[in-house]
C-alpha cells in the first residue's frame, strides 16, 4: 500500500489536475484589441469555449484563431442576430467593441461612439448570461462602466462583483516604466495604480512601488514619471502617426486580467487584483466607482483593499482626481438615462 501511495503521489506531479475551465465571450473580437486578445484567450488553460463575437470580419478571425493547437474550442459570431448564440453560457464576457482612439480625438469624441455600443451589448448580456463577470475595456472607461451598470440595474441583475472596468494597462505600464529606472525585471516590478483611467484620474502610487525608486529619483522625476503613465495612450496614438491606438500592450492586460478572473472562478483565489468598479474605497467614498487593489473570489469581488500610504504628492493628486472622475461618472449615468 505504501509503494502505491508513492506512485499516486509521483503520477499526481508528473500529470497534475487540469484547471477547471469555462466560456468567454469576447465582443469585439475582430478590432484592434479584439484580434490579438482572441490569440491570447486561446492559448488559456481556463478556457473550454472561446466565443467570438462582431459586427464584421469575425469568419475569418475564429477560423485563424480555431487553427491554433490548444484547448479551447472557438465559436464565430457575426452581427446582432448572432449575439445571443455567442454569449449563451459564458461566464466572462470581455467586451473591446468600439472605435479605437485617433490624433486629435478627445475622451468627449470617444464617449459619443462608444457609449451607445457598450449599452447594448450590455444589455443583452443582461438578458442572455445575467450571472456573467463583464470586463469593459471600451473607453472611456471611466463613463461605460457607469453606463453597464445602470443598464445591468434596469434589468435587475446589476452585482456590483461582477463588474469591472479593466485599468490593468495602467499597471503594465506603470510596471514598465519603473523598471527602466530600476534596471530590474518588469515581471519583478510591482506598482500600485488606481483611480480611473483617463489623463489626472490615473493614481500610479509611485511611492509604494516596489523594487523602491532609488533616493535620487527626486520629486521632478516622480512627477515626470507618473505623467508618462498618465499618458502612455497618447505617447502610443502619437507614435502610430494615425494608423490606431495601444492595441497590443492592452490585449496582453486585458489577457492578465481575464486569466486573474478565471483563476479566481476556479477557486484558486484570493486573486489579487486591480480594477475600476462600483465600490468606493475608504480613502475616496464620495465616488461611486474607482479602480482600487482588490481581492477576487469564486463569485467576483470578496474584498476592496485599502490604498496604502500615499505620499503628499498622492493625496494631492487623488484629491484633484475627484471633480473630473466624478463628472465622467455622471456623465455615463445620464447617458444611461437617455436611453
Amino acid at each position: 500500500m505504501a509503494a502505491l501511495n508513492r506512485i499516486q503521489k509521483l503520477a499526481s506531479h508528473l500529470d497534475p489536475p487540469k484547471p477547471m475551465r469555462f466560456k468567454v465571450a469576447l465582443l469585439g473580437a475582430a478590432g484592434g484589441i479584439g484580434q490579438p486578445l482572441s490569440m491570447l484567450l486561446k492559448m488559456s488553460p481556463y478556457i473550454s469555449e472561446l466565443a467570438l463575437y462582431d459586427v464584421a470580419n469575425t469568419p475569418g478571425v475564429a477560423a485563424d484563431v480555431s487553427h491554433m493547437s490548444t484547448g479551447a474550442r472557438v465559436t464565430g459570431h457575426l452581427g446582432p442576430a448572432q449575439l445571443p448564440a455567442a454569449l449563451k453560457g459564458a461566464h466572462l464576457v470581455v467586451i473591446p467593441a468600439g472605435v479605437p482612439r485617433k490624433p486629435g480625438m478627445t475622451r468627449d469624441d470617444l464617449f459619443n461612439i462608444n457609449a451607445g455600443i457598450v449599452a447594448g451589448l450590455t444589455a443583452a448580456i443582461a438578458e442572455h448570461c445575467p450571472q456573467a463577470w463583464v470586463a469593459i475595456i471600451s473607453n472611456p472607461v471611466n463613463s461605460t462602466v457607469p453606463i453597464a451598470a445602470e443598464v445591468l440595474k434596469r434589468a435587475g441583475v446589476f452585482s456590483p462583483a461582477r463588474l469591472f472596468g479593466v485599468t490593468t494597462l495602467d499597471i503594465v505600464r506603470a510596471e514598465a516604466f519603473v523598471a527602466e529606472v530600476v534596471g530590474a525585471d518588469p515581471r519583478d516590478v510591482v506598482v500600485p495604480v488606481v483611480g480611473g483611467h483617463a489623463g489626472i484620474t490615473i493614481l500610479p502610487l509611485l511611492s509604494q512601488a516596489r523594487p523602491p525608486l532609488p533616493a535620487s529619483f527626486g520629486a521632478d522625476k516622480r512627477k515626470a514619471l507618473s505623467a508618462r503613465i498618465q499618458d502612455a495612450g497618447t505617447e502610443v496614438v502619437q507614435a502610430k502617426a494615425g494608423a490606431g491606438s495601444a492595441t497590443l500592450s492592452m490585449a496582453y492586460a486585458a489577457a492578465r486580467f481575464a486569466d486573474s478572473c478565471l483563476r479566481a472562478m476556479a477557486g484558486e483565489g484570493p486573486v489579487a487584483e486591480t480594477a475600476y468598479v462600483a465600490f468606493p474605497p475608504s480613502e475616496a467614498p464620495d465616488l461611486p466607482f474607482f479602480a482600487s487593489p482588490l481581492r477576487l473570489g469564486k463569485t467576483g469581488v470578496q474584498e476592496v483593499l485599502p490604498l496604502g500610504p500615499l505620499d503628499a504628492s498622492e493625496r494631492a493628486t487623488l484629491a484633484d482626481m475627484k471633480p473630473e472622475l466624478l463628472g465622467s461618472i455622471r456623465k455615463g449615468v445620464d447617458f444611461a438615462g437617455r436611453k
